[in-house]
């Protein structure tokens, strides 16, 4: 019988993890619990390729992002690791700034992002070779020229995006085929799901990511974790036309 697309999507997805597994025997996925992400770990958890998963609680996530966590435990019965920002430097940004600071600047967003996501990444990035996330280049304008493999200078390390190439309707046919868990706020207008106060439904005809830093230009919004996506994406728009690659 011939696989379905969907069905030679998941063989292509699957082998190119076993491949990262063994070449990488220490690389993670940093997962975000998105649907994406959710994908990436079904894959590796229910075709057991030795890949470690672990996602970052800043403190200000949705309950039903949080509720992703115990669900894949009682689904696949293994536990993913949890990283948290230290208390004590989030306290003091509070005590210096405000509980909602991040509104009122693009540095002072990225500076509560620096403290919530990018040092707890940085610690459970070492001692890896590499990393894999579950971007796309669909889902940005930051994100339209993302490789599959890549060298992220900015941590050192591998950085793999399997889905780089995947649609939105993959992904999705992906989650309906094999049953996969993902966060309830999905089905509610949430395309891309950050912490609380920085996602809000997105309204018909607009990108998927215009609900993460909504106040923000569509061409800021990284938050630390792939700053690497900004560079490319400058170095895109200030790349003369000669040299960009053009389709008809």
């Amino acid at each position: 019988m011939i696989p379905t697309d969907t069905e030679q999507k998941w063989n292509t997805l699957t082998a190119r993890l076993r491949q990262i597994a063994a070449n990488y025997p220490q690389a993670a996925l940093a997962s975000s619990l998105a649907a994406e992400d959710m994908v990436l770990t079904h894959a590796i958890l229910s075709e057991h390729i030795p890949l470690a998963i672990f996602t970052l609680d800043t403190g200000r996530l949705h309950a039903e992002t949080l509720g992703l966590i115990d669900t894949i435990v009682a689904r696949y019965g293994r536990a993913i690791e949890v990283w948290t920002p230290e208390r004590h430097a989030v306290e003091q940004h509070v005590s210096d700034h405000g509980a909602f600071a991040f509104y009122e600047s693009i540095a002072l967003r990225k500076a509560c992002c620096q403290l919530r996501k990018v040092e707890p990444l940085q610690r459970a990035l070492q001692g890896r070779g590499a990393w894999l996330t579950g971007q796309r280049r669909e889902q940005s304008t930051t994100r339209s020229d993302l490789p599959d493999a890549e060298f992220d200078a900015h941590f050192g390390l591998h950085k793999f995006n399997p889905l780089a190439l995947w649609h939105d309707t993959d992904v999705w046919e992906g989650i309906r085929r094999f049953d996969i868990p993902y966060n309830p706020l999905h089905d509610r207008g949430y395309p891309s799901i950050g912490c609380e106060p920085c996602t809000r439904a997105v309204r018909p005809g607009e990108d998927p990511r215009a609900g993460r830093w909504w106040w923000e230009s569509s061409d800021s919004k990284e938050c630390g974790l792939h700053e690497i996506n900004l560079q490319r994406s400058q170095d895109s728009i200030h790349k003369p036309i000669s040299d960009r690659q053009i389709s008809s």
